[in-house]
């Protein structure tokens, strides 16, 4: 590690192969914790390059724990995190709407490291126990239309890395991972990022790959459709540019995605949403990112995406995958 660490301080660049190396020593236990916080550091001061990616995602797709669902035709709806926006948990709540639409979910997702309530803390409050078992897994797909990945569970080489990445608190390269090393390998994939640039990087890296994909990016910093301005969005072969109208829907302000400042307060906000009880704004960014993954998968208009999310959420679809995965959650 120390020859590594010295030649990324002089600007030196890790070659795809290096960089699947070093997380692959990682999870063999070969560096210490300051040397693993010092190598997360220095991709804190500069870009991440696509070969140095590339390698970091196939070092965890080969080291997971993959769970074949390949007979089903699923999406993941997730984003980065990383945009230090602190909204409400709005692609986890767009997985349940999307599940309620009738689209099956495998929804990846991690505790929060730089937000307050990551995917994985507000399920946790809302009693979804987590699993790597395949039966269960199953049982969701099949009773709920969808079942929660919680990432360290099929990622176990990377035990040594979670409590550094807690206690430094930031994000880090393993944010821009992992929407790209979902376990389940989905076919069709809603992937919001923080920045432009990585926009194009996992363009490129989709590009090769045989999913289906729309890469998403609101012009003013969410890793998400945000409705508080225009989004870049990325398929296998356009380029857009969405706009709250797009949407048939007013454009929003920042302060009405707001999240909670506790994960209980998240939570609350979860279940209002799905209870009928959500904002007109809240009900429209969440229907607007369901709107997206469901036309990943079922190739209709984004208008037609809309009306679907907005029937699941209004008719309490969406709140019955919750109830039945819950449900399930207690016999784990």
């Amino acid at each position: 590690m120390k020859q590594i660490l010295n030649r990324l301080i002089n600007h030196e660049q890790l070659s795809k192969e290096e960089a699947r190396s070093v997380l692959v020593n990682i999870s063999e236990d070969k560096y210490n914790q300051s040397q693993i916080a010092a190598f997360l550091t220095v991709f804190m001061m500069r870009n991440v390059t696509l070969e140095e990616l590339e390698g970091f995602r196939d070092a965890l797709l080969d080291l997971c724990l993959a769970v074949d669902f390949s007979d089903y035709n699923t999406v993941d709806l997730c984003g980065t995190g990383g945009d230090g926006k602190n909204t409400f948990n709005i692609s986890t709540l767009a997985s349940f709407v999307t599940a309620g639409a009738g689209v099956k979910v495998t929804k990846h997702g991690n505790y929060g490291v730089s937000s307050v309530s990551g995917s994985s803390n507000v399920m946790e409050a809302l009693g979804i126990k987590f699993s790597n078992k395949k039966d269960f897994l199953k049982r969701g797909l099949d009773e709920a239309g969808i079942c929660v990945l919680h990432a360290p569970l099929f990622h176990p080489a990377m035990k040594n890395v979670g409590p550094i990445r807690r206690e430094l608190g930031v994000k880090t390269f393993f944010n821009m991972l992992g929407p790209m090393v979902n376990p389940a390998f989905p076919k069709n994939q809603l992937v919001g990022v923080f920045d432009l640039e990585l926009a194009r990087m996992y363009g490129y890296l989709y590009q090769k790959s045989e999913k289906n994909y729309k890469i998403l990016h609101a012009m003013d910093g969410y890793d998400e459709i945000s409705l508080t301005g225009a989004a870049k969005v990325i398929s296998k072969d356009s380029e857009n540019i969405l706009n709250a109208e797009d949407f048939g829907v007013k454009q929003i302000v920042e302060s009405e995605i707001f999240g909670g400042k506790t994960v209980k307060a998240s939570a609350e906000i979860f279940m209002s949403v799905l209870n009928g009880n959500g904002t007109e704004a809240q009900n429209n960014v969440v229907c607007a990112n369901a709107a997206m993954a469901i036309s990943v998968v079922n190739g209709c208009t984004i208008k037609e995406g809309f009306e679907k999310a907005q029937e699941s959420l209004n008719s309490k679809k969406a709140l019955n995958s919750l109830t039945k995965l819950q449900d399930l959650s207690g016999i784990v």
